[in-house]
């Protein structure tokens, strides 16, 4: 997978992607990484990629003509999908489901939005509006290195034992059951019997029963929607 980013800031992606699986990712060739100034397509002396909005208002509003120009030269032709998402507040609820999917793509381009906004005409120009949550950063950048970060674990590969993946939180509108390691007891905190008795049936169903009973406790909503789900699949 190739990942463009068109930033203000391409300074705020350094260390991000150079630790930890990211790191990983990038030296073996299973993700392509390549942060871009925006400032890069602009046409002035001064470099400017921002301006005052029509009909007043506080601060400044991203420019469309370098995000267009900057769209038109790293599109690559060659992906037989690519797909263009602007950060936003505004967008879709960017989920685990949403990951998977990304996950597939051959290119992604992401544009960080800054500022008091963008030029709206910029949403004509991109395929998805994806926002990580409902509040409000300062920029555009902090959403790309999360979503970066959840589509490429995600890629075959990159974690190496697949069932690190199918085990955790969220994968079948579960949170994931409790997890212990040594010592088995600290400062009276006694890591569940259950675990330390060998047996792996056992421990799979109280495995099992602890991740619904978190799940039911902590995110119900979860278990509301897999139930929606079935339904839907029975109705139809």
């Amino acid at each position: 997978m190739r990942i463009d980013i068109i930033t203000l800031f391409p300074s705020m992606f350094k260390g991000v992607f150079d630790e930890s699986m990211m790191k990983i990712a990038r030296r073996e060739g299973v993700v392509d990484i390549r942060v871009h100034d925006l400032r890069d397509w602009t046409c002035d002396r001064h470099r400017t990629a921002d301006d005052k909005p029509y009909g007043g208002g506080p601060g400044m509003v991203m420019k469309i003509e370098p995000v267009d120009k900057a769209l038109k030269d790293l599109k690559n032709k060659s992906a037989k999908n690519t797909v263009v998402i602007l950060l936003t507040p505004q967008g879709d609820r960017f989920d685990v489901r949403e990951a998977k999917k990304l996950s597939f793509l051959d290119h992604m381009i992401l544009i960080c939005g800054h500022y008091e906004g963008f030029d709206e005409r910029i949403r004509s120009l991109v395929d998805r509006e994806i926002s990580i949550g409902d509040y409000v950063l300062t920029c555009g950048e902090l959403p790309a290195m999360v979503l970066c970060d959840a589509v490429i674990r995600l890629i075959p590969g990159v974690l190496g034992d697949k069932n690190c993946l199918e085990e955790e939180s969220f994968e079948n509108d579960m949170l994931e059951y409790p997890q212990y390691t040594r010592p088995a007891v600290y400062n009276d905190m006694r890591v569940p019997s259950v675990l330390l008795c060998g047996d792996p049936k056992k421990i799979r169903v109280w495995q099992e029963e602890q991740a619904e009973k978190r799940t039911r406790t902590r995110r119900p909503d979860l278990l509301e929607r897999e139930r929606e789900e079935l339904y839907e699949e029975t109705d139809s």
